[in-house]
């Protein structure tokens, strides 16, 4: 099995400013890392329990044989109903976004252009969309608005036109190398450190597991769920998640909007909930020289302050 190295793991640990005895979740078990440093700075009476809508994330969180670790297969979005079983609220909840190592590196999974497997793309291999289905029987409007909203791809007219030129003639698309090669041909050739499929491939994978609808629906669940004085972790990966997490700070942010010269007292005037704590993060130098896959990271640090009225 692939090697996953969290990213930002002390950023991550330090953020989350750990009380001993405290209940914490990780809403992304991936491979464990961030939960096995969180275990390590809990004593006998704290808590962590850990998410994950992978069936290969549960198998390695099954080995974890501690009392105070609880993992459930499950996707964050359905936070707010697996909270309700529990007795207590959260001191902090670490989000770690994106995809995981071993789920790239692994081919069978068909998340990289690279390897050559079955287009797939699903994190939870137990939902029946994949990738195949999306390319093969989306139009070509659809498939140029998914490209274009979740790929932030220039050329997505002309790899459309290519996907449905090559199904109208061959048929069905089933591999990974070969959407990757009707890209490739597709893509005006010019000189980019990135491969042309980066972005078609980022889109399909965000449509199959409906990854930017999830943060969606777990920010404003994580942040009610929060004890006061409680921290949410949040690590993006790209620029769709990352405008996702500041515009809800930012809505948490606003407080009531007073005009100038209106007779009103401060303590009349809504606080906000929040308090952002730190500065946006990225990765070291040191850190993405040893895993590349780190940076494009972004870490966002907010803690709760008020319960909302």
């Amino acid at each position: 099995m692939s090697t996953h190295v969290p990213v930002m793991l002390n950023e991550a640990i330090n953020a989350l400013a750990i009380i001993p005895n405290g209940f914490y979740i990780d809403c992304t078990f991936g491979r464990g890392g961030h939960s096995k440093e969180i275990l390590k700075n809990l004593n006998e009476d704290g808590r962590l329990l850990a998410l994950d809508k992978d069936l290969e994330a549960i198998k390695e969180a099954e080995k974890i044989k501690d009392k105070r670790f609880e993992i459930e297969h499950a996707s964050f979005k359905n936070l707010k109903n697996i909270l309700k079983k529990k007795l207590q609220k959260p001191d902090g909840i670490l989000m770690d976004l994106g995809i995981s190592s071993p789920q790239i590196d692994q081919a069978e999974r068909g998340f990289s252009f690279q390897l050559d497997a079955n287009l797939d793309m699903r994190m939870n291999q137990s939902q029946k969309l994949t990738a195949s289905e999306i390319v093969n029987n989306y139009s070509d409007d659809d498939l140029v608005k998914l490209l274009y909203d979740y790929g932030e791809e220039r050329f997505a007219k002309k790899i459309v036109k290519s996907i449905i030129q090559y199904r109208e003639e061959k048929g069905k698309i089933s591999r990974t190398i070969e959407l990757a090669e009707i890209i490739n041909k597709a893509v005006p050739k010019f000189d980019s450190s990135k491969n042309p499929a980066t972005k078609t491939f980022q889109a399909l994978r965000i449509k199959v597991n409906e990854e930017l609808l999830e943060i969606k629906e777990v920010l404003p669940a994580a942040f009610e769920a929060l004890k006061i004085n409680g921290r949410m972790a949040i690590i993006s990966f790209h620029s769709l998640e990352d405008r996702i997490i500041k515009n809800f700070i930012k809505t948490k942010l606003n407080t009531d909007k007073v005009p100038k010269k209106i007779p009103i007292l401060q303590r009349q005037i809504k606080s906000p909930p929040i308090k952002v704590t730190q500065k946006m993060q990225t990765p070291s130098s040191i850190e993405i020289s040893k895993n590349k896959r780190a940076r494009s990271a972004k870490l966002r640090v907010i803690e709760k302050i008020l319960e909302e009225r």
